[in-house]
């Protein structure tokens, strides 16, 4: 990655960073930046979250993680995420009108992992997030091997939580991220 290629998403970070400081209390720019130029690899992964639409950020989701948590903070679940089965599984199982990918694959391709019931619940206590849109989280194993996967939203003021067809896709639906540094 290049000066510009590299500075660029730092910018758009470092500019949500300091307009969200209630997502992440006591943390510095500075150590975050610190962080990052010693993990490469992370800011290509940021920078995949930003250009699909994640605006991501540094937030206190997870307080098993050491170091930081950065994830996709935009109001709505991702635009450049949409439109996305579950996993290769459920995409390989699609006989007609298969999407172009699956939310587990794009995740990896990203560097990154979708967020768990718990890391979901937790972003909304700090915004209003997927107030038109809804996101596929983490699925327990015992769900996925009956073919359904979980996805959540926000509605009345409340976290909901659903179950549907792995192999299904709307294009109101796509995925949130979670990437630990």
């Amino acid at each position: 990655m290049n000066a510009k290629e590299r500075d660029a998403p730092l910018h758009a970070l470092q500019a949500r960073f300091e307009r969200h400081m209630h997502r992440h209390p006591g943390v510095l720019w500075a150590d975050v930046l610190a962080r990052l130029d010693a993990k490469p690899a992370a800011l290509l992964s940021l920078r995949k979250m930003e250009e699909t639409g994640g605006e991501p950020d540094v937030v206190r989701i997870d307080d098993t993680s050491a170091g930081y948590t950065f994830c996709d903070c935009a109001p709505e679940s991702p635009f450049g995420r949409r439109s996305c089965c579950y996993d290769q599984r459920a995409l390989d199982s699609r006989k007609e009108n298969k999407p172009a990918t699956s939310a587990m694959a794009m995740a990896a391709d990203m560097g990154i992992e979708l967020l768990t019931e718990a890391q979901y619940r937790a972003l909304q206590q700090l915004g209003e997030f997927d107030l038109k849109t809804s996101s596929w989280i983490s699925t327990p194993s015992p769900i996925r091997k009956l073919g359904g996967a979980l996805f959540c939203d926000r509605r009345y003021d409340s976290v909901f939580v659903y179950h549907n067809g792995a192999s299904s896709y709307y294009a109101a639906r796509g995925f949130r991220g979670v990437l630990r540094i």
